[in-house]
C-alpha cells in the first residue's frame, strides 16, 4: 500500500500545510526574487518552515517549489538549474519528514507556467507537458510520494501538467487544485463543475481549489464539486481571507479561529485534505487542527 493509501484509509479528514511563499517572504524573500532558488542559497529557511507547519499538525507537506519549472525559472536565469532545484526542495522536505518518523506526507508542489497556451498564447501544448515532466522527473526521483499541482486557470494547462508527470509516473497520485477567484469561476472561465468532470476523468486522485478570496468562498467550491462529483477526493486550500493591499503590503485578514472555524465548514461539506494557502501561518494549521481533532 503506497503511502498515500495508507493516508487516506488511516484519517476521516487529512490536514494539509499553509503558505510556503508569503513564510518565506517574512523570512527575507525580496520581490522579485524566486523562492525556489532559497532550495539551494538558505536551505534551513526553507527547513524551518517545513518543521513549523509538521510541528503544527499538518500531515501533508508541500515542497517549495511552486515555480520550479524551466518556464518560471527560465525568467531569472536559471533554465539550467531546473533539476539541481527542484532536487533540491524535495529533498530538503524529504530530510524534514524522515527525521520526524515519516508519518507525514511529501508532495512536490508543480505551479502553472505563468504563459498562455496556444492560440490564447504562445506556450503549445506539447512544450508544457515537456516542461512539466522535466520538473515532476526531478521531484519524483528525489522522493515525493504525490503530485500537487496548484493554482490552475486553464484546465488545458491542469491536463498538460498530469500527461508530463504520466510520462514520468503512471503509478505516482497526482493531486490538481484550481482557483475560482473570478466570480465563482476560474480567470479562464471554468466552473467547479467542469473542473471536477474534467480532472476526474483525467485521472487524478484528489481535487479541489486553492488561493483564491477566503474560506467562504473556496467552501462553495466544494459543495459544486461535490454534487457532481461524489466519490473523488476533495482538497480545500484557501487564503486566510482576501487579499489586500496596506501601504503597499499585501495583507490576509482572517485569523486562526477563523481558519479554523472555516476547516470545520469544509469537513461538514466533505473535503478530505483541507490546509491553508496564502497568508496562512503554522498558527492558522494548529487552529484548523485543533478544531478538525477536537482538542481544546
Amino acid at each position: 500500500m503506497s503511502r498515500w493509501d495508507e493516508l487516506l484509509k488511516s484519517n476521516d479528514v487529512i490536514l494539509a500545510d499553509g503558505a510556503m511563499g508569503t513564510m518565506l517572504q517574512a523570512a527575507g524573500l525580496s520581490a522579485g526574487e524566486s523562492p525556489v532558488l532559497w532550495n539551494a542559497e538558505y536551505p534551513d529557511r526553507v527547513r524551518a518552515v517545513h518543521r513549523a507547519y509538521l510541528n503544527a499538525g499538518a500531515q501533508i507537506l508541500i515542497t517549495n517549489t511552486f515555480t520550479g519549472s524551466r518556464f518560471h525559472l527560465t525568467r531569472h536565469g536559471l533554465a539550467s538549474r531546473v533539476e539541481e532545484l527542484n532536487r533540491a526542495g524535495a529533498a530538503i522536505l524529504r530530510a524534514e519528514i524522515d527525521a520526524a518518523g515519516g508519518r507525514v506526507l511529501a508532495a512536490g508542489d508543480i505551479g502553472p507556467s505563468g504563459e498562455m497556451l496556444a492560440p490564447l498564447g504562445s506556450l503549445q501544448f506539447d512544450d508544457a507537458v515537456a516542461g512539466f515532466a522535466e520538473q515532476a522527473r526531478a521531484l519524483i526521483d528525489d522522493g515525493v510520494d504525490v503530485i500537487w499541482t496548484m493554482t490552475h486557470s486553464d484546465l488545458e494547462e491542469a491536463r498538460a501538467v498530469i500527461e508530463g508527470v504520466r510520462r514520468v509516473s503512471r503509478e505516482i497520485p497526482i493531486i490538481v487544485t484550481m482557483t475560482f477567484d473570478t466570480r465563482g469561476r476560474t480567470m479562464m472561465g471554468v466552473t467547479p463543475e467542469q473542473a471536477a468532470r474534467s480532472l476526474t476523468e483525467w485521472g487524478a486522485a484528489a481535487i479541489g481549489g486553492n488561493c483564491g478570496n477566503g474560506p467562504e468562498e473556496i467552501l462553495e467550491v466544494i459543495q459544486k464539486m461535490r454534487a457532481v462529483a461524489p466519490d473523488i477526493v476533495l482538497v480545500a486550500k484557501s487564503n486566510a481571507g482576501k487579499p489586500e493591499i496596506v501601504d503597499g503590503k499585501t495583507m490576509y485578514r482572517a485569523t486562526p479561529e477563523v481558519m479554523a472555524q472555516s476547516g470545520l465548514a469544509l469537513r461538514d461539506a466533505d473535503a478530505r485534505i483541507i490546509g491553508g494557502c496564502c497568508g496562512t501561518t503554522p498558527a492558522h494549521i494548529k487552529a484548523m487542527r485543533d478544531a478538525l481533532t477536537g482538542c481544546r
